[in-house]
């Protein structure tokens, strides 16, 4: 360890805080798949550490209870949406902002089904401050869309543009049940393109009002 420390230039605590690190996130882990599967209040931290592989009381180490973690996982999928979503539009405006956009969310709603379904069942039972800081962070993220939109819809309301990035949202986050067919899972190299596809078209398409 020591020589491999020198080599890098990490000392014993950096690599004690990358385990730490890498612990934190394999309970988070857990905790979505464990709570998308069973919901929150059929989870007890023990199910949590036997899933991560360390012990219940080990999961006091990273986390103060099983709502902390439940606060951790959606904080932490709403911010990375967030930043994700500014990276990702910044260098790009219109129709192809648009489409890196729906590009970016696809590819997370494929990869993340799980906290898709931890965000549905279990927003309710986040503490109070959580839920306000999920809320903040996904309104901007919201409002990150309509930017986009504006500059695409110029005629459009606001309140227009948030209705048709809502109505994506809700077509994309519905991939934990759309990729399934008959119990047989729909690879992700065909779902993602048609997904993509489909969110294009609605967000593009003129309203009555519009046209």
């Amino acid at each position: 360890m020591t020589e491999f420390s020198q080599t890098t230039g990490q000392g014993p605590a950096t690599q004690r805080s990358q385990a730490k690190e890498s612990r934190r996130q394999a309970l988070l882990a857990a905790a979505a798949a464990l709570f998308a599967a069973e919901g929150f209040h059929r989870v007890s931290l023990e199910d949590l550490g036997s899933s991560a592989g360390v012990s219940g009381p080990a999961v006091y180490r990273h986390f103060s209870g099983k709502q902390a973690v439940l606060g951790a996982l959606l904080l932490s999928v709403s911010q990375n949406l967030l930043d994700g979503g500014r990276r990702v539009v910044a260098d790009a405006d219109g129709t192809a902002a648009l489409d890196r956009l729906v590009a970016f969310h696809v590819d997370f709603a494929l990869r993340n089904p799980d906290v898709i379904r931890v965000q549905d069942q279990d927003f309710s039972n986040l503490a109070a401050a959580d839920q306000s800081e999920v809320r903040s962070l996904q309104r901007s993220y919201v409002e990150l869309w309509v930017q986009v939109l504006a500059g695409i819809h110029p005629d459009t309301e606001l309140a227009g543009l948030r209705m048709r990035a809502h109505a994506t949202f809700g077509l994309i986050n519905s991939t934990p049940h759309s990729v399934r067919a008959q119990g047989h899972r729909i690879a992700a190299r065909r779902a993602g393109p048609l997904l993509q596809a489909m969110a294009m078209a609605a967000l593009l398409a003129a309203a009555d009002s519009e046209a």
